[in-house]
Formats: structure tokens, C-alpha cells, sequence
């Protein structure tokens, strides 16, 4: 199991994360969205069964926003 952690507010919008994973992520005004993620505290959260392109999403996040736990 894999952890998807997403600080919210830190979000700038650039999308790469949606390009690069829009399995898990799109795009929502300004924010990215974690496609069925939990939120709470202003932190999101999903667990995956595989890292797939969660890993790419995450390093490409210029704010580094994106954590994945494998």
C-alpha cells in the first residue's frame, strides 16, 4: 500500500502533477485535487495499491506539496 500526502495550502496550481498523474490528481480553479482523497487539516491524503506515477507527480512539484509513502 501506498500513501498519497498532499499539503494543500502550499499548492500553487502549476499542474504538473495532473499531467504527469491524472489517475490520481486534476485540477480544480486554482488547486490541484487528489482524486479521491480524504482531506483534513488542510492535508489530503489517499492510499494506492501501486506508486505508478505518483512518485513523478510528487518530484515534479515545484512547491514539494506532494508526498508519497510507499
Amino acid at each position: 500500500m501506498v500513501k498519497i500526502i498532499q499539503e494543500i495550502e502550499k499548492c500553487i496550481g502549476c499542474g504538473a502533477c495532473a499531467a504527469l498523474d491524472p489517475t490520481n490528481w486534476e485540477m480544480n480553479g486554482d488547486k490541484a485535487v487528489l482524486k479521491g482523497g480524504t482531506e483534513s487539516s488542510g492535508i489530503a491524503t489517499k492510499d494506492v495499491d501501486a506508486v505508478g506515477a505518483s512518485k513523478d507527480a510528487a518530484n515534479s512539484c515545484p512547491t514539494q506539496c506532494i508526498k508519497v509513502e510507499e
